[in-house]
């Protein structure tokens, strides 16, 4: 599909806790606009919104009407035998039965302790619940999407349009995989991935327009901090001013942290459970599930512009005590507040980082940190950047993202710390709607890019900003598995461009032909300069561990094994996503493409 063919840029947005789309003309000629979609909101009603909560309910045979979840249209891996529903009706459907809920599938599709595609969700949910895996829940909800977007554009359906699809800058290559693959599955073409910070800061130079070189004018570095509902992910951007716009340059991202709203709905939940316990030490584990969707509403209406003094957080008895057996707890505004700013947000020195030791939020089966103090882990990464910063430690300008940040609080707690470390106030850039901007940012970058080649006349909209800086990682191939040492080749340098192919002309290797050959590669975001083809001990850095890269390279006919020397060649791809590939010696025009095994520890034994 290319990009004169489209007539419309869309940016999807799937996040943890809300999936959605924006769009716009490919010429630029209107505003970027979101798609209102439809979905159920109660056994007998169908209304539109902006935003489609990423929630699927799993049902019982013959507990949903036909009608109810076939409409408005079908969810995807969803039968007579095994009913299943999207959005904000399965909210309120989970909020009840929490053991059919499945959410934090974003979350879950990240986590390589699981076999991603194996039917693991609903997460600890009792027998007889119908249960499917990460990659197939994730998909589902762009198939509604799809669904949604076809039924307002029989003209153009959304497998003919310009698709950018958002993912966590964290995000590794398996989860960045994974994420492609799901979108095939809900039948979507092939798109561009956009980590999810470039997006809202694309979203944001789109709102300045005309006026961004006046905006950023006095700015050198600039901290993306976005937190959402599963993840807190922190990227680094270099501007640099020229004679025109100014020149942007991703230089960092932080680690994979699988901190946001979820954790703070686990605290809260924890923080009632013994009032609404009592006499009992603890509730039973569909309860509390319960009291965690509770209080998911209750801190959405605690942390808004309007937010009441006090919400009443209501748990369901069970059986024939379902009213009977009810418990309420109120939770304060203020309380609320404090709770969040000091689990989370705690004033910390410069030096501060992130705890090693168990966490009470270590639960549901997630790889929660251990350390929930995101200050401690925001000083950790701009620690190690210092070399990049300079003197200042600190970036002169901050960008807020994420649904965390309708709290104000949040928002001046963390423009407070990172002041007392700067020893100066920051410039803040005012993202009026944090829910929105990624998938509106997927579209503006969608349309800069459409922009790059065509004549500055020929634009129906102001020309874009591009934000550039590379591969965002170095990757490296692990040489030996001496636990005392970490050697290692590097196979890609952090900043190399997309598209541009690098190739370890220097080193060599030999591999057997007709058996299944594995290589195990890491990435570092702060490896410092360092040249394809370097050897390096990495011992004591803090390292992502890859899926293995896996393949089984055909035997010569007639030979049931064979033995090639091949050459590595490494590309990060305009899809956004690394390509590895044998190339042989003898032959440069025979290659063999390297997959990454993302099929949990079983499938990648079975390689």
């Amino acid at each position: 599909m290319t990009q004169s063919a489209a007539a419309y840029i869309v940016g999807i947005d799937l996040g943890t806790s809300h999936t959605l789309l924006a769009y716009a003309p490919a010429d630029g000629s209107a505003p970027v606009t979101l798609l209102p979609i439809a979905q159920r909101i109660s056994g007998a009603e169908i209304a539109s919104g902006p935003l489609l909560p990423s929630l699927r309910y799993q049902a019982g045979a013959g507990e949903l009407a036909p009608e109810t979840w076939n409409q408005p249209w079908p969810a995807l891996f969803a039968s007579d035998a095994a009913p299943a529903l999207l959005g904000r009706y399965a909210q309120d459907l989970g909020a009840q039965v929490p053991g059919r809920l499945v959410s934090s599938a974003k979350s879950w599709l990240s986590h390589a302790g699981v076999d991603r595609a194996a039917p693991i969700l609903p997460w600890g949910a009792p027998e007889g619940v119908a249960k499917i895996s990460p990659l197939q829940a994730s998909a589902s909800y762009l198939a509604h999407l799809r669904a949604a977007w076809d039924d307002a554009f029989p003209e153009a359906p959304l497998a003919q349009q310009e698709l950018v699809l958002t993912v966590p800058a964290s995000f590794d290559e398996g989860a960045r995989a994974l994420t492609l693959e799901a979108a095939q599955l809900a039948g979507l073409p092939p798109l561009r991935l956009l980590e999810e910070p470039q997006a809202a800061l694309h979203d944001w130079l789109l709102m300045q327009s005309a006026q961004v070189g006046e905006a950023l004018q006095g700015t050198e570095w600039l901290l993306v901090v976005d937190i959402g509902g599963g993840t807190t992910d922190l990227s680094l951007v270099q501007v640099q001013a020229s004679d025109g716009l100014p020149e942007l340059a991703r230089r960092g991202v932080g680690a994979h942290l699988m901190l946001g709203g979820d954790n703070m709905d686990l605290a809260l939940a924890h923080g009632l459970e013994a009032e609404m316990a009592a006499p009992q030490p603890r509730l039973s584990a569909a309860r509390f599930a319960q009291l965690v969707q509770r209080c998911r509403v209750a801190k959405e209406q605690l942390l808004a512009d309007d937010a009441p003094e006090a919400v009443t957080v209501t748990l369901l008895g069970s059986g024939a005590q379902l009213m009977g057996g009810a418990r309420s707890a109120q939770l304060r505004r203020e309380r609320v507040q404090q709770m969040l700013l000091e689990g989370f947000f705690p004033l910390q020195p410069a030096d501060a980082r992130p705890q090693q030791r168990q966490a009470g939020l270590l639960a549901w089966g997630l790889p929660y940190p251990a350390d929930a103090a995101i200050t401690r882990h925001l000083a950790a990464f701009l620690h190690a950047h210092a070399p990049l910063l300079g003197p200042q430690r600190v970036p002169d300008s901050v960008l807020f993202n994420g649904g965390v940040f309708h709290s104000p609080a949040i928002a001046q707690r963390v423009f407070e710390q990172l002041t007392q470390w700067r020893g100066a106030p920051l410039r803040v850039l005012i993202n009026e709607h944090p829910d929105w901007a990624v998938a509106r940012g997927a579209v503006a970058y969608g349309l800069e890019r459409a922009q790059r080649g065509r004549p500055a006349a020929a634009a129906a909209a102001p020309r874009g900003l591009r934000i550039g800086g590379g591969s965002a990682r170095s990757y490296f191939l692990r040489l030996d598995s001496d636990d005392s040492r970490l050697r290692a080749i590097c196979i890609l340098p952090q900043g190399s461009e997309e598209g541009m192919a690098v190739r370890l002309a220097d080193q060599r290797f030999a591999l057997r032909l007709g058996q299944a050959v594995r290589f195990h590669l890491l990435a570092s975001t702060a490896a410092g300069p360092v040249a394809a083809g370097e050897v390096r001990d990495l011992a004591g850095q803090e390292l992502v561990h890859l899926p293995p890269l896996t393949a089984v390279l055909p035997a010569p006919p007639g030979r049931e094994r064979a033995q090639v020397e091949v050459l590595l060649q490494a590309t990060m791809t305009e899809v956004g996503t690394l390509e590895v590939q044998c190339v042989a010696v003898q032959d440069p025009a025979q290659t063999w493409p390297l997959v990454f095994a993302v099929r949990g520890e079983a499938g990648a034994a079975a390689a």
